[in-house]
Order: structure tokens, then C-alpha cells, then sequence
């Protein structure tokens, strides 16, 4: 069943209320950055439909690690890169998709795994904040979002922007980096091929469930037949 609920909807709502209450000049920096990133995302260092994916292992918040080779025991893995825990839009994303996903990947057989490069011990507070039933894993290197070519560094005047608040991304995250990953959702099959991939330099642009579970019956289907 396709989720009625939609995240890109959740998000034109957020932004509706920021174009409804931030100052004008507020707007025009955030409306800003998006575009820039969207304008200079290397989309050649994506990864992309077919590829595989060797294994690796991630701190999970709540100790114990999440490896891919563990994972495809099971079934196929969905994976989940979101910013951090104290970002806006991965606190509408992430409880959304513990809504909307997460039932329909346990009823297919699959593990749902959201990864983020903030450190655990900050990590840990989306997971709590909203009771999360699935894996919260910390790349805190970005060395596995690296190789997907999601990870990019926030331009200077971000950077700046920032500092003149009082906001250091790299002591939020605990990673002393600027850098941080696109929102992706990536779907692999127990072979490690990536069987379903979306990758949004906007952060107010994400994967719908419905889309993600399609990919997962697909896989599902294939499965039976073989």
C-alpha cells in the first residue's frame, strides 16, 4: 500500500511557515544555500543503480555495530543519510519514515538503517527524541558517505553565516567538519546491488516511502521467482 502521508508535502508546509515568519533576508539565505547546493553537487560521484556495495560497519548509537554483510543475512537493506540530529528537516524526514517506511520494510523482510555523521553520544538524541524502532549508526568520517559521493562541504558564506549566530556545525555534529551528506535513501539487495538510489542536494527534497517500498516488492518479487 502506497503511504497517503508525503515528506515533500510535510516540507512545502515548512517552508510555507518560514516564507510566513522568517525575515526576508533569512528567507533569501536559506532559499539561497539550497540552490547553491544543487547547483554544485558533483552528480558524476554519485552512486548509482547496479553499483555494489562492499561491506563496512558503523557505531550504532546504542552500542554494537551495523554491518551491511549482517544486514543482507536477513533480506535487502534500506539506507537512510540524513544531516544530524538537531536539523529541522531530518526531525520531519526521519519520524516520517519511522511512520510511512519502517512497518512495510519489516513486513518484506528487509532492516531499515538511518546514518548520520554526527558522533553516537549526540546521535543518540533523535533516536530517543522520537522512540525510533530502527538502527541509528554513526558515520561520524563521512568515510562511507565519501564513497557514495554524497558529502559536501558547506560553503564559505554558510560557514560564516553560521559562526555570526553562534552555530558551529562541526562541534554540533562532535566531527570538527564542515562537511556533511546529501539526504539519500539507497535500497540493496542481498547480492550488495544497489536496487534503488535517491540522492537530493536540497535538503526540503527527499524520497517518498511509497517509492522506496515499490523498490523493496521489486526485490521481493525477484526473489520468489528465483
Amino acid at each position: 500500500m502506497t503511504s497517503k502521508e508525503s515528506v515533500n508535502q510535510l516540507f512545502a508546509e515548512l517552508h510555507a511557515h518560514r516564507v510566513a515568519t522568517l525575515k526576508p533576508e533569512e528567507l533569501a539565505y536559506n532559499i539561497n544555500q539550497r540552490q547553491y547546493l544543487v547547483d554544485h553537487a558533483d552528480r558524476s560521484k554519485f552512486i548509482k543503480l547496479g553499483d555494489r556495495v562492499e561491506n563496512f560497519a558503523l557505531p550504532e548509537v546504542d552500542g554494537g555495530s551495523v554491518e551491511l554483510d549482517r544486514l543482507l543475512e536477513k533480506g535487502p537493506a534500506v539506507l537512510v543519510f540524513f544531516r544530524f540530529a538537531g536539523c529541522p528537516a531530518c526531525n520531519i524526514a526521519i519520524p516520517y519514515y519511522q511512520r510511512q517506511l519502517a512497518p512495510s520494510v519489516t513486513e518484506l523482510g528487509a532492516t531499515l538503517v538511518a546514518i548520520s555523521p554526527q558522533i553516537p553520544s549526540k546521535l543518540r538524541d533523535i533516536k530517543e527524541r522520537h522512540k525510533l524502532d530502527f538502527q541509528i549508526a554513526s558515520d561520524t568520517d563521512n568515510k562511507l558517505g565519501s564513497k557514495f559521493g554524497i558529502v559536501f562541504t558547506a560553503a564559505e558564506e554558510s560557514q560564516k553565516h553560521l559562526l555570526s549566530k553562534g552555530s558551529n556545525l562541526g562541534e554540533i555534529t562532535g566531527t570538527h567538519s564542515w562537511d556533511l551528506p546529501m539526504p539519500t535513501v539507497l535500497v540493496i539487495d542481498q547480492n550488495h546491488i544497489v536496487r534503488f538510489v535517491s540522492i537530493s542536494p536540497d535538503w526540503l527534497v527527499r524520497a517518498e516511502a511509497g517509492e522506496i517500498i515499490e523498490a523493496l516488492r521489486e526485490i521481493t518479487k525477484v526473489s520468489q521467482a528465483a
